[in-house]
């Protein structure tokens, strides 16, 4: 008789050991979900943000290219202006030479009229 007593404690404390470790088995399933989506969310965060940085370099490499490319024009274009500048010069002291030379010449008409 002795013994049923102190089986059913025995039995008693198995089963709130039994649900204790229910329970904690539970909560720590959910914290694992929560943890896993925590992850998933900052592994999509970095791939996203890897994916903006590797644009970013893309265009940033193209947009280098455009501007040496642009350098390379604007340096030719220097050159281009600098020989029609020395031209458009040359240009304009032959047309003052070319404009004394008709003084010159038509002074002296003037004068005999």
């Amino acid at each position: 008789m002795e013994e049923e007593p102190l089986k059913n404690r025995i039995i008693l404390i198995l089963g709130i050991f039994t649900a204790i470790f229910l329970i904690s088995t539970v909560v720590s399933c959910l914290q694992l979900g929560k943890t896993k989506s925590s992850h998933d969310k900052e592994v999509f965060t970095r791939m996203d943000l890897e994916e903006k940085m590797k644009k970013a370099e893309d265009e940033k490499t193209a947009l280098e290219a455009k501007i040496n490319n642009l350098a390379k024009e604007l340096v030719a274009e220097k050159a281009t202006h600098s020989e029609t500048d020395k031209e458009l010069l040359q240009e304009q002291l032959v047309n003052k030479s070319l404009s004394d030379e008709l003084q010159k010449v038509t002074q002296p008409d003037k004068t005999k009229r």
